[in-house]
């Protein structure tokens, strides 16, 4: 599901804050290198970062400033330094919200939720499909990676959901042309064809050109390896 990376270099938070994300299905990761903050966020690609201002090395506020030279993933600041100017000061480098230590779980994983759901335009009661860090939404015909969403079409729509219900493994020509015949969208080889080509594409435009791959005489499937952490 959704990937957030924690950067708090006191570990019994960060533990804590880990360990009650995660039984909410959330994916959370920690830093362990504070000097490798915009390495470990640019290979792993998640969907929320929870940053401490007081940091080794770098503070809060550098790494922030760093992540919005090529990113807008949501980004909250968890802090001690709770004073107006500091929240403030964290908004204009790029922050979405701001939570002051000490605080209560529940406010902490209620504003994570929160502010996933302003930024994917997700509901809790929504479908979606995730794939390593690229989720489809079903309910909107809508993709989203690194930030950034696609629009599909129906058949679109349809051929990728056929791809992330096999989580990599291939899906035959056949397979997913009888799918949608059954959801009378009547497909042939040619139209798949011209539906992935255009497919690659969309996805080429935020950043996964090579999400599906083509494996001759037997079909498409999702690349493991594309924004794989």
């Amino acid at each position: 599901m959704f990937k957030i990376m924690i950067v708090e270099d006191d570990l019994t938070i960060a533990n804590i804050l880990k360990k009650e994300l995660e039984k909410w299905n959330y994916q959370a990761f920690l830093i362990d290198d504070f000097n490798q903050v915009l390495k470990e966020f640019k290979d792993k690609t998640p969907q929320l970062v929870l940053l401490d201002i007081q940091l080794p090395s770098f503070n809060g506020y550098y790494w922030c400033q760093e992540i919005r030279k090529f990113s807008q993933v949501p980004i909250i600041f968890i802090s001690s330094r709770n004073e107006n100017m500091d929240i403030v000061m964290a908004i204009q480098m790029g922050a979405d919200d701001f939570i002051s230590k000490p605080f209560d779980l529940t406010v902490a994983v209620a504003k994570t939720q929160a502010l996933l759901r302003r930024t994917y335009d997700f509901k809790e009661s929504d479908h979606f499909l995730s794939f390593n860090q690229v989720l489809l939404k079903s309910g909107e015909s809508k993709l989203f990676a690194k930030g950034q969403e696609v629009n599909l079409t129906r058949t679109e729509l349809k051929i990728m959901e056929l791809l992330f219900l096999q989580k990599g493994n291939y899906v035959t020509r056949e397979e997913i042309m009888v799918n949608l015949w059954e959801d009378e969208s009547f497909i042939d080889d040619n139209t798949l064809a011209v539906n992935i080509a255009r497919l690659r594409k969309k996805l080429v435009k935020v950043g996964l050109s090579d999400f599906i791959l083509t494996k001759k005489n037997v079909g498409y499937a999702l690349n493991k390896e594309t924004l794989h952490a």
